[in-house]
């Protein structure tokens, strides 16, 4: 490619022009050799102009400018107007006074040589002039014709970008590297799925295989009613103790209000008097004697000890009070199994209190009435239910709303143990409630034997399955287990043998009451070796000797005991 600036130092000889630098876009630039007396030529002059040249020698002068018109240099110092000096060469690029004449020029800036020297005229600024190329479009000289540009004048060269092979490096490796990272993320990815699925499918597996062999243990019977295949013990259950308590007989009847919050289900469970528990001091003790020695808190640790539960609260109601909680939710509809004759009526052959029937509806005295009773013989297991009944039938009536059962609870007046507040129990009997009226809330009673331990069983069944624990019957060996069979005629006999034998150290069994009275007491025993404890017995009953002999008994105790009419509380 031809270089224009070499073409027109080619033009005017190089001996006019020498090599200053390179532009900006890496073009020789040329200024003109100094100290030559030369006619300079402007190709662009028009012909009419070429008088003017010969009076310029010796001058360098702006070929831009209007012919026949030299810009006039000023002194500074003075104002008037001076002749222009002769410039000699001139820097293109310098914008500045030139000092020190035409030989001392400085093309990058003023002469320094020239400093301290008189002030020269002030020279105007003149463009450097470049061989071949046009000045600046608005010193074109007047008249001059405008020059016509072509096309194919002009040359486009794209600038050559060191770093954009490196850019495109660059840009390709962070898109390999982010594709790399995604690919990774995915394979990752997929490892977790497939591992998840394979373990469901492991355990899936076993778990089938465990239920088909039958080695799945604790499974509560319940639950393979509703479909569950949760382990008994590992359901979540919240559960209070509630003591009624008898003002006018002072008998006590104690059942366990189950709320089994993991299979949605609820259960009253009936616990016999005779239960059999370990006092803190150590000692067997009944459950009705320990609710009247130990109170509510020794009963609730004893109960948790010997049914592996864990009881949240205990709730004392007494006769009246569930008299006012059963007028208070609007009486209560239950299947009576008896007859129960009123007990305030001073005649005989007054119409009974509650009839027996289906869906009888009882009010708070009818209530309470038929779940104390208990007839002349009947065990007490029998009475038992009928309280469970009624507190069934109470549930079913109490709000489901835990703020109105907590008004309801309020109301009564009561003063509840300190374990269990008004608001507590409140939310508590309104969750049953609400399993009572779906039909999904039972009664249970836990089966005792006649010594007062839990049978295997019990173990299995309510201990296990309902209540989530395990059985722990006091060691027979702690105490002698005496049965007593209330032959007196007189129903409180019964009670009071009870607590003289239990302060004695003996574990009570109840034997029921006889069909007939009898005159006399008799203390037996089966086996020569309890001899020493039936004579023992029989003093601490207030017996006499002649009373003790050897007879067949039940297998559950060490002595039986029949109480006669010469008994003497």
């Amino acid at each position: 490619m031809n270089d224009r600036y070499d073409a027109g130092a080619a033009e005017y000889g190089a001996d006019q022009y020498e090599l200053v630098g390179y532009d900006e876009y890496g073009q020789p630039v040329y200024r003109q050799v100094p100290a030559q007396q030369t006619q300079t030529y402007d190709p662009y002059a028009q012909q009419g102009q070429q008088g003017q040249q010969g009076q310029q020698q010796g001058y360098g002068y702006d070929p831009y400018a209007t012919a026949g018109q030299q810009p006039p240099s000023y002194d500074y110092g003075t104002g008037q107007q001076q002749p222009g000096p002769s410039y000699g060469s001139y820097d293109p690029y310098a914008t500045g006074t030139h000092q020190g004449g035409p030989a001392a020029h400085d093309p990058y800036g003023q002469n320094a040589a020239g400093a301290g020297t008189a002030q020269q005229p002030r020279v105007a600024e003149q463009t450097a002039h470049i061989p071949q190329q046009a000045g600046p479009a608005d010193e074109e000289a007047p008249g001059r014709p405008e020059p016509e540009y072509h096309t194919e004048q002009f040359a486009f060269v794209e600038e050559p970008d060191g770093n954009s092979e490196d850019v495109i490096d660059w840009l390709k490796f962070t898109e390999n590297r982010t594709e790399r990272r995604e690919e990774a993320r995915r394979r990752a990815r997929s490892r977790i799925v497939a591992l998840v699925v394979v373990l469901a499918l492991a355990a899936a597996g076993g778990v089938g295989y465990l239920g088909y062999a039958g080695k799945l243990p604790s499974l509560s019977s319940d639950d393979s009613t509703t479909g569950t295949a949760t382990a008994a013990g590992a359901q979540k259950r919240d559960v209070i103790v509630v003591h009624l308590h008898d003002t006018n007989g002072g008998a006590t009847s104690t059942a366990l209000l189950v709320d089994n919050t993991t299979t949605k289900r609820g259960t009253t469970v009936l616990v016999p008097n005779s239960l059999a528990l370990t006092s803190d001091d150590g000692t067997t003790t009944t459950l009705a004697k320990s609710v009247e020695d130990d109170g509510s808190d020794g009963t609730r640790g004893a109960l948790d000890s010997a049914l592996g539960t864990d009881i949240q609260g205990t709730w004392r109601l007494d006769t009246p009070y569930l008299q006012n909680l059963v007028d208070l939710v609007g009486n209560v509809d239950v299947d009576t199994d008896t007859d129960v004759p009123d007990p305030g009526a001073k005649k005989k052959g007054t119409a009974p209190l509650v009839n027996k029937g289906q869906d009888q509806t009882l009010s708070g005295k009818m209530a309470v009435a038929y779940a104390t009773y208990r007839a002349p013989g009947e065990a007490q297991n029998a009475q038992l239910e009928r309280f469970g009944q009624v507190m069934q039938g109470v549930l079913r009536k109490v709000s489901s709303d835990p703020q109105a059962a907590t008004t309801t609870i309020q109301t009564l007046a009561q003063i509840l143990d300190p374990s269990l507040t008004d608001k507590d129990l409140g939310s508590f009997l309104a969750g049953l409630s609400d399993l009572a009226k779906g039909g999904d809330f039972k009664t249970d009673l836990l089966p005792v034997q006649t010594d007062g331990t839990l049978s295997a069983q019990a173990s299995a069944g309510v201990v296990r399955n309902v209540l989530g624990g395990t059985a722990k019957s006091p060691d027979k060996d702690a105490a002698v287990s005496v049965s007593v069979q209330n032959a007196t005629g007189v129903k409180d006999n019964t009670e009071k043998a009870r607590v003289v034998l239990l302060n004695g150290g003996f574990t009570f069994l109840e034997g029921g009451t006889a069909g007939a009275a009898q005159a006399t007491s008799k203390v037996v025993y089966a086996d020569a070796g309890d001899k020493a404890n039936a004579a023992e017995v029989a003093k601490t009953l207030g017996l006499p000797t002649s009373a003790v002999g050897k007879g067949k008994i039940s297998a559950n105790a060490d002595v039986a005991v029949v109480l006669g009419q010469d008994y003497k509380p």
